[in-house]
């Protein structure tokens, strides 16, 4: 509970930080700028090799350090209609979810901010992942958190970037190999806390299926 209580207060203290940088009354397209320049910075800093999604297509893969198949390149694919940086560090030994379908998950992750690495929050070290639910109908997926630090920090609403990660894992139950991704995700694809203060943020989540679920 103490650690969630630390992470809480930890975004608080940085959400302060942004409300004094908006008292300079930056306008929105200096916001963007800024943002701009940090995932510039946070791509040339992590030696990132971004690939298009044409490129992408083609295997669906990303090399990366962790899981290869080339750990010397360290690569995300950006959808340009977005701006969001994926990359694939493993897909996970289950099966994509179907249309018509709606899984519990589990999701294990850190989320910090573009602009200086700082941890905003995580739950790592937490008894209990977040758990949230998934449903797709078509091609289209929609999600809320149930429980866990992200809906106590940000709500129900589940980032649009980690949506965007669904039609390209298969998350297996827990304690098996869930679909583990890395994300850089512009303001108005993470919560709804960055999208009103216009920051960048990066995440590393593992998602698991809940079990009983076929």
């Amino acid at each position: 509970m103490k650690k969630l209580i630390f992470a809480v207060l930890g975004l608080v203290a940085f959400s302060s930080v942004l409300t004094s940088c908006k008292e300079e009354e930056e306008t929105y397209a200096d916001q963007k700028e800024r943002e701009a320049k940090q995932v510039r910075a946070w791509l040339d800093s992590h030696d990132i090799d971004v690939i298009s999604m044409q490129e992408f297509l083609k295997d669906t893969v990303t090399d990366n350090p962790f899981t290869g198949p080339d750990s010397s390149r360290n690569e995300y694919v950006l959808f340009e209609d977005n701006g969001v940086y994926m990359q694939i560090i493993r897909r996970g030994e289950g099966r994509k979810i179907s249309a018509g379908e709606t899984w519990y998950m589990n999701a294990r992750y850190v989320e910090a901010y573009v602009g200086s690495g700082d941890t905003l929050t995580m739950n790592l070290f937490q008894q209990d992942p977040d758990i949230f639910y998934v449903t797709r109908t078509g091609d289209t997926y929609s999600a809320s958190f149930q429980s866990g630090i992200m809906v106590t920090a940000y709500g129900n609403s589940v980032p649009n970037s980690w949506l965007m990660t669904m039609p390209y894992i298969t998350p297996g139950v827990l304690n098996g190999d869930g679909g583990k991704v890395r994300i850089i995700s512009p303001h108005n694809q993470g919560t709804q806390t960055a999208a009103g203060s216009v920051y960048p943020t990066f995440y590393e989540i593992t998602i698991t299926k809940k079990k009983n679920q076929n």
